[in-house]
């Protein structure tokens, strides 16, 4: 069969553009909104960390007429990166393109479609890497180390002001970031000391930015991402109805991070996505999109590819709190 030779292949910018787009406004996916993205120029190379202790300690000393002041300077460990490339493509049949009302909605749509496929792939290898148990030095669990928010008598804001009390002093950064599933918004957005505090604003609803005010983070951010394991199967009905979803992050549980508003060497940071900017030519947001002729089947291929290596830099920057919306088995 024939192949596409390498003038047929090319990164379509328009529909790449289509992809970052639909990136950007996707609310439900949270991966690309949590820790910074760093573009590299290699697949795999050394990212440094700094040693904590170097920086939470004072070398000055009195300095005697006619001599040196004292010297300091830190240490440096490395961890390695490793950008994976994930790719998926979309063939569309030329008999469904002649049919169509519209070229170019078939080949936006799809690529739509493709840049779901791969947010939900990042989504669910975000939520394995940083959104579980034994990942962070702190781990808290409902009805052990704290009281769940479905419980009237809980008291989030005084658990927060004392987590962060604590993340302060063992990192010297503030937690900035909350991730929440989507049942623990819930339980927050229904606790009877929130309520109370927002009855006399003009809204009387407990929005995700009042949270954030009432939790002392400067933003949250609510997992609603869901999936479905079901096969493909002829029957598009069948399909459906055997298909159970669940949400891709634990919709019960909370994290707390500390992430810089822009990567830097001499900054701290809670982990980092790296994204391999050299294979795809400039491209910082990790993906492109190629569309290539396959005429042995009598078609036009769409095909995304996303490239990523997730890290967790600094354990102590996260405390996970399990459980917390006192609604998971």
């Amino acid at each position: 069969m024939p192949n596409p030779t390498q003038s047929d292949l090319h990164i379509n910018v328009p529909l790449t553009n289509v992809s970052v787009a639909y990136m950007m406004d996707s609310s439900m996916f949270i991966a690309d909104k949590v820790f910074p993205r760093i573009p590299v120029q290699k697949q795999s190379d050394l990212y440094y960390k700094y040693t904590k202790s170097d920086w939470r300690r004072t070398d000055v000393k009195r300095r005697a007429p006619g001599t040196e002041s004292a010297g300091i300077g830190w240490k440096t460990d490395t961890g390695v990166y490793f950008a994976h490339v994930y790719a998926v493509h979309k063939d569309i049949d030329d008999q469904v393109r002649a049919n169509a009302d519209s070229v170019w909605n078939l080949d936006k749509d799809s690529t739509q479609f493709i840049t779901n496929q791969l947010l939900l792939k990042r989504d669910l290898d975000w939520s394995t890497t940083f959104f579980k148990e034994d990942v962070w030095a702190n781990d808290k669990v409902a009805g052990t180390d704290f009281d769940a928010f479905n419980d009237a008598a809980s008291d989030p804001i005084t658990l927060f002001d004392d987590l962060q009390t604590e993340f302060i002093k063992q990192s010297g950064r503030k937690g900035n970031v909350l991730v929440l599933g989507a049942n623990t918004v819930s339980s927050l957005k229904n606790h009877p000391d929130l309520i109370d505090r927002i009855k006399y604003t003009q809204k009387g609803v407990v929005t995700t930015d009042l949270l954030a005010s009432f939790l002392d983070v400067e933003k949250i951010l609510v997992s609603y991402a869901s999936i479905t394991d079901v096969a493909e199967i002829n029957d598009g009905r069948a399909q459906d109805e055997a298909a159970e979803y669940e949400f891709i992050n634990d919709p019960d549980s909370a994290l707390l991070l500390y992430t810089p508003s822009a990567p830097s060497l001499m900054n701290p940071a809670s982990g980092y996505i790296f994204t391999w900017k050299g294979y795809l030519a400039g491209n910082n947001f990790g993906v492109k999109m190629k569309n290539f002729r396959m005429e042995n089947i009598a078609s036009d291929r769409i095909e995304g590819e996303m490239t990523y290596d997730m890290r967790v830099v600094s354990p102590d920057m996260g405390v996970f709190l399990k459980n917390a919306s006192g609604r998971g088995a």
